[in-house]
């Protein structure tokens, strides 16, 4: 591990891997012994991913374990990584961004949206050696959200206008699946500050094919546009307070209570499923999903690069069910 030495591109729905790497890692043997895959980051005591995984496992009959490890430290965490039981691992803050650093190559997903949250591994068909590959799941988690909840949602959203509202990280991961898949014509950014957006647009400047992004900085400048059609939120749910998350809020209130509708993810979940954006898209007659839903689809992303098994095969609907009863006993 260490230095990305190339980009891989991973272009199908399951991310398959490339051709230069052998099967060897992952038969179908293999699933049958005990192994042990991993979430690192700091804090973890919400996590709703081991559950998640857990019930995958548990369902597939796979005698594989999901482990926290809780820590800022790497040094905590590459000696489980580099274990020859493990299979893989999940990266979540505050490594994302820095575990790029700690892959040997990077898919196209994490390169562009600037983190990893997602290791795989591989082994390099000539030499045997192991492959550690970072990718971004999150991403797929957006777009399986619209694609599997919303049938025929591409007919509706193709050559329209998207919009995210935030300006983090997770809003990179949504410009992404929006204009990688969703077919946004335009993406607008709806954030408190101003500088946050502009580094967004700065980060997707560069590619050679890449989204057209406006930040809306006013109530004024939002009346001027066309209504999007998808809509992901992004922020935490909390109450309004500075005069940019203020204006944030009234332009949302603009966009939303159009004549015109579409359909909303929104990513947060914590600690209520119906946060106040949820509950002012639904009553506008929106169409709206829980970010439940895409934090599913993106850990099924990453079972099926660890397996190397088809969706087909994954246990969406037990996965989901699972995770709907633990919110609902909170």
């Amino acid at each position: 591990m260490g230095r990305p030495v190339r980009t891989v591109t991973h272009e199908s729905p399951e991310h398959t891997h490339p051709h230069i790497y052998s099967d060897s890692e992952m038969q179908q043997d293999h699933l049958q012994q005990p192994r042990h895959t991993y979430l690192f980051g700091y804090p973890l005591k919400h996590s709703l991913a081991p559950l998640l995984h857990s019930t995958i496992f548990q369902n597939l009959n796979v005698p594989w374990t999901y482990q926290l490890v809780e820590s800022v430290d790497k040094t905590d965490f590459l000696p489980k990584l580099q274990a020859d039981t493990c299979v893989g691992a999940a990266v979540t803050m505050p490594h994302k961004v820095s575990w790029i650093n700690e892959c040997d190559e990077v898919t196209e997903e994490g390169r562009i949206i600037g983190a990893v949250n997602t290791v795989y591994i591989r082994k390099d068909a000539v030499s045997g050696e192991k492959k550690y590959i970072g990718t971004n799941t999150d991403c797929v988690g957006v777009r399986e959200a619209f694609l599997q909840e919303f049938p025929g949602v591409l007919q509706q959203s193709t050559g329209k206008p998207a919009l995210v509202i935030g300006g983090g990280g997770a809003c990179r991961s949504a410009i992404y699946a929006l204009y990688k898949w969703l077919g946004a014509s335009e993406i607008y950014l709806v954030n408190r500050l101003k500088r946050e957006a502009d580094a967004v647009i700065e980060s997707f400047a560069g590619l050679e094919v890449g989204p057209k992004l406006l930040f809306i900085p006013s109530i004024e400048e939002a009346k001027k546009l066309a209504t999007p059609k998808l809509v992901v939120g992004t922020v935490p749910d909390f109450a309004p307070s500075t005069e940019g998350e203020i204006v944030a809020r009234d332009i949302v209130r603009e966009l939303i209570q159009r004549e015109d509708k579409g359909f909303v993810l929104e990513m947060c979940y914590h600690p209520k499923i119906v946060t106040s954006f949820y509950q002012l898209a639904e009553n506008n007659g929106w169409k709206v999903l829980p970010g439940t839903v895409s934090m599913v689809h993106q850990g099924i992303a990453q079972e099926i690069l660890w397996m190397e098994r088809p969706l087909s095969e994954m246990p969406l609907k037990a996965a989901k069910a699972a995770i709907e009863k633990a919110l609902e006993s909170h």
